[in-house]
């Protein structure tokens, strides 16, 4: 059998082993050391943001997010619904209530006037406003973020801005997780960069995010004893996961550059395909192309489906994923409140996100491009 190809594996750059060496040396094997002081620095400097707290996830971050705006028991927080679950599980965690906004089709992210329409409406319904906005920056596209902001500022509700998947990407020159009142990012296995399992929340509220470090060590207060006068958690990153980020953030631009040119290629090679659509960058949007994405119209494409190829690259040691299936459409959510347009669905129904692992080979690109092509001479034949 061929070798594996995966859809986005981790990549290391060379220089992370020096940083967990010098953690072993050091014996700075736990939840706290030089390593994530360093790396909270360099990844607020990087994405020009004031402060920065390394957590142990994406998700995290997230909740940590909403505990710090207020977040509690029967609160609504609108969220984008075509995203991945850790976006929006934090808001059950408080027990408050999910409010999903769909897609608009340029982005494929929260639709602004929707999230406008769906504010008003909560307002209409329930007499208060939304604690949050969560707006997710999808497969490292831009939101229409400014838009967003300023929908937000209208209805003066705090944004969490989720750039878990969109490190490095920006909207008019500036960079994603530097709009929002608090932002994410996620160092995921599968992420562009990562710090095997880890997540990051970022803000230039100084306050905030020394409440994030306090939450996310147990909330223990400053005696020569345990002391806990409020609920903490153990979501702290550790200094050898630290080590392993400030390694990886010296190549981050170039697994950026390498990620779009992955795409470029896709493109070039895939886009004369009949039924096969690709999502451009619109004008100021920079993507850093997370994961190659395509929709397949099986209406123009004489029958080849998304469900098609990804069986024949599975069937080939090849991994690939269909697009995030929307929140509003999960069976632990069916129960929420949603403002939907159609397109989220319409993305899940015909999108397919293809390897885009920055340690492949070329000749493992051409390999997935070639079968993907020879479903369309296939078909040809069959109708001949």
């Amino acid at each position: 059998m061929n070798e594996k190809i995966w859809l986005s594996a981790p990549h290391m750059g060379g220089h992370e082993i020096k940083f967990v060496q010098e953690a072993f040396d050091t014996n700075w094997i736990s939840p706290v050391g030089p390593h994530i002081i360093a790396f909270e620095k360099e990844l607020a400097a990087y994405n020009t943001i004031g402060h920065c707290a390394a957590l142990s996830s994406g998700t995290a971050a997230i909740h940590l997010a909403l505990i710090i705006l207020g977040v509690e028991r029967n609160d609504e927080v609108i969220c984008s619904t075509f995203t991945f679950s850790g976006s929006c599980n934090p808001i059950a965690y408080q027990g408050a209530v999910p409010v999903f906004v769909d897609s608009e089709n340029e982005t494929w992210n929260m639709d602004p006037q929707l999230l406008d329409l769906a504010i008003a409406d909560r307002i209409k319904k329930t007499g208060k406003r939304p604690k949050a906005i969560i707006v997710v920056h999808l497969y490292g596209m831009p939101a229409k973020i400014e838009e967003i902001m300023q929908v937000a500022k209208k209805y003066e509700i705090p944004v969490i801005e989720d750039a878990a998947e969109a490190l490095g990407a920006t909207y008019n020159g500036k960079k994603l997780g530097t709009f929002g009142d608090l932002s994410i990012y996620s160092f995921n296995g599968n992420k562009i960069i990562t710090t095997s399992g880890g997540g990051a929340l970022v803000s230039n509220n100084e306050a905030w995010i020394q409440r994030a470090r306090f939450l996310a060590t147990q909330a223990r207060e400053p005696a020569p004893h345990y002391e806990h006068a409020t609920i903490g958690y153990n979501y702290r990153l550790s200094n050898i996961s630290a080590g392993i980020g400030r390694g990886q953030l010296q190549v981050l631009d170039q697994r950026i550059e390498q990620r779009r040119k992955i795409y470029s290629f896709y493109e070039e090679k895939l886009s004369s395909l009949s039924g096969i659509k690709f999502l451009p960058e619109p004008a100021g949007l920079f993507a850093n192309r997370w994961l190659t994405t395509i929709l397949i119209d099986p209406n123009e494409s004489g029958g080849v489906t998304t469900d098609i190829i990804r069986k024949d690259l599975e069937a080939h040691n090849i991994e690939s994923r269909p697009v995030w299936k929307p929140m509003h459409l999960q069976p632990v959510f069916k129960d929420c409140p949603s403002y939907v347009n159609g397109v989220s669905e319409h993305l899940f129904s015909q999108g397919l996100c293809l390897p885009s692992s920055t340690n492949n080979s070329p000749e493992q690109f051409e390999r997935v491009v070639k079968l993907i092509q020879a479903q369309w001479v296939t078909k040809q034949t069959v109708l001949l």
